[in-house]
């Protein structure tokens, strides 16, 4: 491979941002990729899968090049050189990569190779704390969550189907498989940027693993029916319950962001889901107000997102122990008040995109085993592991409240 200076510095430029400034890598890389316009669709895959590659193996490269965060740029043109050197990369005559121990980065690489915490690239305490919760489990889960997730589409019915939909990606010279697990799905074969075609515009499809493919029909929503989607966010999930609901009924998309629900309404205007209200979290009146009121109720909770560190492998450097307990309280808080919300004889379900005990099926027994949700009976639970389904950890619950 021929190294271009633009490209390097570019993905440098990237990484500084992310590991000195923590800045969230997706962001970065959307703002980096627009600085030259000359860049092809090669350019931009070159330094968007080289930042993510460095930043998911951080740890492991960082030990390697013998740096420590935060970094210079002498040092991030060490992180560079091994990364280079570990892909097999023939490094450039530039002046920064001069007297580059090339062998001595392949024998730490095999020194490092049996400590699984750098072998995974993640912080010690995230690892202790994988062995106690999933046992010899963890090893090929966080094994799984450091590889490369694939590009999945959900086909819009609102607007589509997924054979039309398949054979306009297909005029885009676009290729792409099925999936016997979601019907609306469809696996891009090769990663390509989707969101510049005009069929993405007009709300032909959105973009969503076939793990979180799942949640919403875990649900069970029938056209006319009222539900809230509690925690929506930018509505990925919002979106699919509307297609399921075809349109008819009430979605009540909420949120304590005011932000996201921007989006999640620019969206729903996008995929023509005429049925998505969404209401801002700004005081315990909001949520008050619903409840007893909805048919179904969905609580997508924020977690850890250990599950989606294929996706965002920046994550997992700041997360801390802290973070996991206090998120683990507001997951509990969000169970006990938000399931009030269901009618006598809705269903509920309390989703994740976390492979972990704790704020999973922990949760839900602690929750059911309280005063808040002692009308609620399990019916169906689901984990999803990557190491299983070559996608998205996720976590999912269906709950049912007696009449």
């Amino acid at each position: 491979m021929r190294f271009h200076r633009n490209l390097v510095f570019a993905t440098l430029d990237s990484l500084k941002l992310i590991f000195n400034e923590q800045k969230q890598a997706d962001k970065v890389l959307k703002q980096t990729l627009k600085r030259d316009k000359r860049w092809g669709a090669r350019d931009r895959g070159f330094i968007a899968e080289t930042t993510y590659d460095i930043v998911r193996w951080q740890r492991l490269y960082a030990k390697a090049a013998d740096v420590k965060g935060p970094y210079s740029r002498e040092d991030l043109f060490r992180l560079f050189a091994v990364w280079a050197v570990h892909k097999g990369h023939t490094l450039p005559n530039w002046p920064q990569f001069e007297g580059t121990p090339v062998r001595r980065i392949r024998g730490k690489f095999d020194e490092l190779k049996s400590q699984r915490a750098y072998r995974e690239s993640i912080p010690d305490w995230l690892d202790a704390m994988g062995i106690e919760q999933l046992g010899g489990k963890w090893e090929k889960e966080i094994h799984a969550l450091n590889e490369q997730a694939e590009v999945v589409l959900r086909a819009n019915t609102l607007k589509t189907n997924k054979t039309k939909l398949k054979d306009a990606l297909e005029d885009a010279e676009i290729h792409t498989k099925s999936s016997k697990v979601c019907p609306d799905a469809l696996i891009l074969e090769e990663r390509t940027n989707v969101f510049s075609l005009p069929i993405f515009k007009e709300g032909w499809f959105e973009v969503q693993d076939i793990s979180s493919q799942q949640v919403a029909p875990l649900l069970d929503v029938k056209p006319g029916m009222r539900v809230v989607d509690a925690c929506a966010g930018a509505g990925g999930k919002t979106l699919h319950l509307a297609a399921l609901m075809e349109n008819k009924g009430q979605i009540i998309a909420t949120d304590i962001y005011d932000f996201k629900l921007a989006e999640c309404k620019r969206r729903a205007k996008r995929a023509g889901a005429h049925n998505v209200e969404t209401r801002f979290i700004d005081s315990p009146k909001v949520i008050k107000k619903l409840y007893g009121t909805a048919d179904r109720v969905l609580i997508d909770a924020p977690c850890s997102g250990l599950g989606v560190l294929r996706r965002n492998p920046d994550s997992k450097w700041k997360l801390s122990p802290q973070f996991m307990e206090e998120i683990q309280e507001l997951q509990a808080d969000i169970l006990a008040r938000y399931s009030r919300m269901v009618k006598d004889g809705g269903k509920l379900v309390y989703a994740t995109c976390s492979i972990l005990p704790a704020e999973n099926g922990l949760q839900v027994e602690k929750f059911l085993a309280s005063e808040a949700g002692a009308a609620f009976k399990k019916e169906e639970e689901r984990t999803l592991w990557p190491s299983e389904t070559g996608y998205d950890g996720f976590y999912m619950c269906l709950l049912t409240k007696s009449n």
